[in-house]
């Protein structure tokens, strides 16, 4: 055996580039442990606190059983470790490999996960990465554990960003088409039953429901592509099993369960009647699913027409032309949000989404988003496997040429790619933006080909500085190919003698494509939508909250959100579990209108933003 200080290693049981975890022996208590350690000499900050915070969390989970308990974080051999209990147990992983479950079995396993689950989530918990090598079944009890919260969030709500799958967080086989930062939507505790899903549908199927070694289709087909039915892999499975499964597998979050004990029930109802009859009936599912946590849904809302128009565009570009959308409307209107629904054709595309914006007061910096944007750019591209990266790097050093260096001094982060490049000559003014030019093109048109169209994004163009302006002027003019230019601004901050209006009328002048939409408040319509969604309610009976949000927020969707944020903090609108519970006619959620309107909050939309940013 391994001696590690006071405990020897009787095996390893698992090893990564991030953390080795030890089953170990503490002779003088004749008593084993799992000791985790952090693998690396010299961590960073960073990996020192990432792996702090797993401590903390399994700290603020010791009152749940099936949780392991963890005793102290220390330094074992100037290595950094923390030490817990040892359950002993076999992974559902492993089990896959030799055992075929019963249906009874899996239904007792499911709500035995579930139940857990809930308990995670009661503490404000999401998990991140619920995967059958993290469900422990203890041999004593046969009860479910649940292990690894490395990356594990105490927060309600994490808003994950779009980046290489290659730094992905999580298990891909069960990550959340949230969690891959490509579906414009916030992450929060629904995005465990998506994995939890995709965990039951391989119990029950001895299959993944998605099965490719490449990790961009793999997160195309998590955020886009529906997976067959497991009564469809299996008939034995009962058809209202499947159901559940396809229910927490739900691309949207809203879509799934909204609690543990929904789950639960339908699954203990498919229990009850197994015992019963020896047959599972079909019934209608969620019956019992109390939605009681706040939750503004993230799906647009009156943008049909618009998303329209940047989807189309979209598909252009990837046959191979240039395209460019104008987005206007106020700050708050939702054109960022617009945007974002382009990130699952992209991905489905194989294609780079790079953005930038521009700053009130650094109008006096060249090309700023733009340098922000191929940052962004760089930052993906050192995430690629080396052998892609290299063919990058080959094809950006023959296309520059010797002329490298003109690209590195406005984006120095290109060094970071190509390395050192030759000294330029230095010219005169005129010859060297000249140059300039040409050499951008050259650059741009490395990254943009129907195998991979390039989406370049900049926001708020009404602060663009002039050298920007005429940049994206002749990236329009000279048709690069599979270029995809979104560009938003605020109209109410553009006159006609702004230099944006005489650059898009420049732009227009040409055989550019170029598109423009206006973004206008959400109608009367649109809002009482979103409140019906919300509070899962009648449209009569959210009708008087609709006109009450219409009027302080003038359909601003950005004030709207914070509005429904500001009275459910206050307490003035809260669930009902009763009323929810007595009659589907009954609404959980309520409100008292009187008692928000003596709330003073002002008519005025403008009048509204320090209460929501103070």
């Amino acid at each position: 055996m391994i001696k590690l200080n006071d405990y020897q290693v009787i095996n390893t049981l698992y090893e990564s580039n991030r953390t080795i975890v030890h089953r170990v022996q503490d002779e003088s208590k004749q008593q084993t442990f799992i000791l985790k350690i952090l693998n690396k000499d010299f961590p960073d900050s960073n990996e020192l606190n990432t792996f702090r915070h797993e401590f903390d969390i399994l700290k603020k989970l010791e009152k749940i059983k099936r949780i392991p308990t963890v005793y102290e974080c220390t330094k074992y051999n100037n290595y950094h470790a923390f030490i817990m209990n040892d359950i002993g147990g076999t992974s559902l992983r492993q089990l896959f490999q030799t055992h075929r479950f019963s249906i009874e079995k899996n239904i007792a396993i499911a709500i035995d996960i579930a139940s857990v689950i809930g308990e995670i989530h009661a503490a404000n918990i999401i998990h991140k990465d619920i995967n059958p090598g993290n469900i422990i079944i203890d041999p004593m009890n046969n009860h479910i554990n649940i292990i690894d919260f490395g990356i594990s969030t105490q927060l309600s709500i994490e808003n994950p960003s779009l980046q290489s799958p290659n730094v992905l967080e999580g298990s891909f086989n069960y990550i959340s088409p949230e969690q891959t930062g490509r579906m414009n939507r916030s992450l929060d505790y629904r995005s465990d039953y998506y994995s939890f899903g995709v965990t039951l549908y391989e119990l029950l199927t001895k299959t993944v429901p998605f099965k490719t070694n490449d990790p961009m289709e793999l997160i195309h087909c998590h955020i886009a592509r529906q997976a067959t039915a497991p009564q469809e892999l299996n008939a034995e499975i009962p058809e209202v099993i499947s159901n559940i499964v396809m229910k927490l597998m739900e691309k949207n979050a809203e879509d799934r369960y909204q609690s543990s004990g929904g789950l639960i029930a339908d699954l203990t109802e498919c229990q009850e009647q197994l015992n019963r009859t020896n047959i599972i009936s079909n019934f209608s599912l969620t019956q019992k699913d109390i939605p009681e946590k706040f939750h503004i849904p993230q799906k647009l809302y009156g943008r049909e027409n618009e998303l329209n128009i940047l989807l189309n565009a979209f598909d252009r570009v990837v046959i191979g032309t240039s395209e460019m959308v104008l987005i206007a409307g106020y700050s708050g209107i939702g054109k960022t949000v617009l945007v974002r629904e382009i990130y699952k054709p992209i991905t489905q595309q194989r294609g780079y989404f790079i953005s930038g914006k521009f700053d009130q007061f650094q109008r006096d910096i060249p090309y700023k988003a733009i340098v922000e944007a191929f940052s962004d750019l760089v930052r993906q591209l050192l995430t690629e496997k080396q052998e892609i990266l290299n063919q990058w790097i080959e094809k950006m050093v023959s296309d520059l040429g010797t002329n490298g260096q003109v690209i590195i001094d406005v984006i120095p982060d290109i060094e970071l790619v190509i390395g050192k490049q030759p000294e330029i000559v230095e010219l005169g003014h005129a010859e060297a933006q000249n140059r300039f030019n040409h050499v951008f093109q050259n650059f741009i048109s490395v990254f943009t080909h129907y195998d991979h169209p390039l989406v370049m994004f900049l926001d708020d163009l009404q602060w663009a500085d002039m050298a920007s302006l005429k940049l994206i002027q002749l990236l329009m003019r000279t048709q690069n190919q599979s270029l995809f230019i979104i560009c938003a601004y605020r109209d109410n901050e553009v006159n006609e003698a702004h230099p944006l209006i005489h650059t898009i009328s420049e732009i227009q002048k040409t055989d550019a494509s170029i598109h423009e939409i206006s973004l206008a408040p959400l109608t009367h319509d649109h809002i009482n939508h979103l409140i019906g969604d919300t509070f899962y309610c009648s449209k009569d009976q959210s009708e008087p909250l609709t006109r009450l949000v219409h009027q302080k927020t003038n359909g601003n969707p950005f004030f709207i959100n914070e509005f429904l944020k500001t009275l459910y903090v206050k307490g003035l609108i809260t669930f009902n579990r009763t009323n929810f519970q007595q009659s589907n006619d009954s609404m959980g959620w309520q409100w008292d209108i009187e008692q928000i309107n003596e709330m003073g909050i002002t008519d005025n939309v403008v009048d509204l933003t320090p209460i929501f940013t103070g």
